[in-house]
């Protein structure tokens, strides 16, 4: 009896000579492709386990096992899984001249000869996991390499007894040793960590039939059957003990895979042919000694380092350039990009621009029926400045005047050269009396700016022209019909005598009174008004909060003002009334005057996202903004708490009934 926790502490199994020395001449080459190397490595059980060992290793943090040596190789890359071959271990008991050598050689034959039974198998019941069966197969007898290399003495009278008595292995080993070298082999690569489909397949390969035929129904159950059947092909070619191994592969094709009698002996003959294919990998006619050749593999190892550190060092330098004309193209789009969107003389938007904004902002407004806003500004008597003082002046005067108008409007707002001397700017949110004070400031901040020509104060003074509208349902056309009006305006303001502005409402007189009633019900304008807060940093936290509006309708529901079945009568007449939502509600009784002003000052703001918006800028503390926001729902409260009185249409009776 032996003690195989011994074996257990192994790190390395001793390798095929002839594979090492496959793999160094590899390795040499620096255009060897790695596909060869592969080829090699798939004879040797002990460097494919470690291989796949390192595949499975932590460092990787795979979610699924690998269980064959090409996923392993693709995954460790080139250079780790040469290194890792070339990490071979060689022994001399390996040698032509020791009396070992006959069953190392017996061993990794029989090894090579399951994998290809193992592959063969694969490609009739399994074709897409032909790489794994064959890995499988390669180990099935690494508890003998392991045995060879820790127990020779007490190993090889077992091997000698069993080749001249034509004894099954695994039987006189049980007997003499107290365990099998499918039990030795499963435990060394459980301890190797290698994945558990394969600790099984080495621990069961030599399992009864009927053991076997009870797990027909386990998730390794192919897998398993398959190594079995490989073991059985590899005693027949490679042992003495032939017909009891006939015998058991008959059986086993037949139980587990339903194989005819013609079928399995075409399986046998396929498998021989194969292996005396690859038969080259076990003749050991002068091969370097081990000292050599371990001394040649560790003058690669230092080689392969040095070409990985090579390629890596100019995969680093790559990378930098790579890195820096990313940053140069970066900044030549950024540049485009400016230029694309920016007037080259004033640095403010361009036309383009300005037409895209204006677009976007109606299409915004028409959601939520909110006002859009546009003030058009032509500076005085330009042709006169320019024919006075020069062109180049007169480009001075027009970035002056960009300048001033950027530091005047709000960051909301957009400025654009609309051409030549026109300037445009698009008002966020607007209402009719902002909109007049914006254009004044703008008026009166250029009429008092100093314009130096030399050393004269040259006067400047622009013409404004604004137009504000709320977008109706069937409004497509809302950006041209601003856009008409404020110049109309313009050039009302300049037909009056310029240095002046002129404002137009499209907005229809119960909108008009609707905004109003919108505007004073927003918490941001009672912040304003119980001077909270000043109109700036009220500016600010809505910018910080600002998020798309939620529909009327849905607000409708939140509030309880109106329930689905009103909703949904609403929206199926709104394309023949083109009636606002709200509107139509109010029409039909279903929710009251100070109701829709509730839900539009909603829509518009969320008291609630303001607070908080207030809170995080640090315009107001904690617990005083709370407080605010408390006051202020207490105090709006009874104005939308009316209840409506209007009656369901009959449409919507049936509806509601149906």
């Amino acid at each position: 009896m032996i003690d195989p926790t011994r074996i257990w502490s192994q790190t390395q199994l001793p390798s095929l000579p002839t594979v090492a020395v496959r793999i160094v001449e590899l390795t040499r080459n620096p255009e060897t492709e790695l596909s060869q190397v592969v080829q090699a490595i798939k004879a040797d059980p002990a460097i494919s386990a470690k291989i796949v060992r390192a595949a499975n290793s932590t460092f990787f943090g795979l979610r699924t096992e690998v269980t064959g040596i090409e996923r392993a190789v693709s995954l460790l890359g080139p250079t780790v899984a040469n290194s890792l071959a070339l990490s071979f271990a060689l022994t001399t008991d390996a040698a032509e001249d020791s009396p070992a050598f006959p069953h190392y050689r017996s061993c990794w034959q029989q090894s090579l000869v399951q994998s290809i039974a193992a592959g063969i198998i694969a490609e009739r019941v399994d074709p897409h996991a032909v790489d794994e069966y064959a890995f499988c197969g390669l180990l099935l007898d690494v508890g003998r390499l392991a045995l060879l290399s820790v127990f020779w003495d007490e190993y090889r009278p077992i091997l000698e007894t069993a080749a001249e008595r034509g004894t099954p292995l695994d039987r006189l080993e049980s007997d003499w040793l107290g365990i099998q070298h499918a039990e030795v082999g499963s435990r060394l690569m459980e301890h190797w960590r290698l994945p558990n489909s394969v600790v099984e397949c080495i621990r069961w390969h030599h399992a009864a039939p009927e053991w076997l035929q009870e797990r027909k129904h386990h998730s390794q159950f192919a897998m398993q059957a398959a190594m079995a059947l490989a073991s059985c092909a590899g005693d027949f070619v490679c042992s003495t003990a032939r017909e009891p191994a006939r015998e058991r592969l008959h059986r086993l094709a037949c139980d587990l895979f339903h194989w005819t009698l013609d079928e399995t002996q075409e399986f046998l003959c396929e498998t021989e042919r194969r292996a005396e294919r690859r038969d080259d990998l076990l003749k050991l006619t002068d091969v370097t000694p081990p000292s050599t050749l371990m001394l040649l593999a560790n003058e690669q190892l230092v080689q392969l380092t040095l070409r990985a550190h090579v390629a890596c060092t100019q995969a680093t330098l790559r990378q930098q350039v790579a890195e820096q004309e990313t940053r140069d193209l970066e900044f030549q789009n950024r540049q485009l990009q400016k230029q694309a969107l920016h007037d080259p003389l004033t640095a403010i938007y361009n036309r383009q621009f300005f037409d895209e904004m204006l677009e976007t902002e109606s299409k915004r407004c028409l959601r939520c029926a909110s006002p859009v806003g546009v003030i058009f500004a032509d500076v005085d008597h330009f042709k006169q400045v320019n024919d006075t003082y020069g062109h180049q002046f007169g480009d001075v005067v027009l970035k002056q005047i960009a300048g001033l108008f950027a530091t005047t409007i709000r960051n909301s707002d957009v400025l654009a050269r609309f051409g030549g001397e026109e300037f445009v700017i698009l008002v966020n949110q607007p209402t009719e009396k902002g909109i007049e004070r914006l254009a004044e400031r703008i008026r009166k901040g250029v009429e008092s700016e100093t314009f130096l020509f030399g050393d004269m104060r040259v006067p400047v003074t622009v013409s404004l022209g604004a137009a504000i509208a709320v977008p109706g349902r069937n409004d497509r056309d809302l950006g041209h019909r601003l856009i008409a009006t404020a110049d109309e305006c313009l050039y009302e303001a300049k037909r009056a005598g310029r240095n002046r502005y002129r404002v137009k409402s499209l907005v229809d007189e119960r909108e008009r009174v609707l905004l109003h009633q919108v505007l004073q019900h927003r918490f941001s304008r009672w912040l304003v008004a119980h001077r909270l807060l000043d109109i700036p940093s009220v500016s600010k936290a809505l910018l910080d909060c600002r998020t798309e509006p939620a529909r009327v309708g849905d607000l409708a529901l939140q509030c309880g003002y109106l329930d689905h079945d009103q909703v949904k009568y609403i929206l199926t007449n709104q394309d023949q009334t083109g009636e606002r939502f709200g509107l139509a509600a109010v029409r039909l009784g279903w929710i009251t005057e100070p109701q829709l002003v509730h839900l539009l000052s909603l829509q518009q703001e969320n008291p609630k996202q303001l607070a908080g918006a207030v809170i995080r800028l640090g315009l107001l503390a904690p617990d005083r903004a709370a407080e605010a926001l408390e006051d202020y729902l207490h105090e709006e409260k009874p104005l939308h708490e009316e209840k409506p009185r209007g009656e369901r249409p009959a449409a919507l009776k049936a509806m509601a009934l149906a």
